[in-house]
């Protein structure tokens, strides 16, 4: 089964596109704090976000830089060849849903 689900930090202002067919997606990235016991410090693992229509215009709109959010979806993986010809391939989470975490004060904390 795949199945994901995220908390952590969002690192930019989600950015949203609308398709002539009607769909619109928003994308982002998500900051994910892990320990790393060699360092004994917090790390930080990036993952890409995207949500599809109602949930990309609301995540557009709600969503900011900074927010502490937990998002759930699916790990997909995106093909395509390079210019030289080569396999690229990129991860992104294709979510369903998004719900903050945490207090409004703690939102405001960031952004301050």
């Amino acid at each position: 089964m795949n199945c994901a689900i995220l908390v952590g930090r969002v690192g930019q202002d989600p950015e949203i596109k609308y398709f002539e067919s009607g769909k619109s997606k928003t994308t982002f990235s998500l900051a994910v704090d892990r320990w790393n016991p060699k360092t004994k410090q917090r790390e930080a693992d990036w993952f890409n976000i995207q949500l599809w229509d109602k949930k990309a215009e609301s995540a557009a709109e709600w969503i900011k830089k900074g927010a502490l959010i937990s998002v759930e979806g699916r790990i997909m993986v995106s093909k395509w060849q390079t210019p030289d010809g080569e396999t690229a391939e990129r991860y992104l989470i294709n979510a369903t849903d998004y719900t903050f975490v945490g207090s409004k004060r703690d939102s405001q904390a960031v952004e301050a």
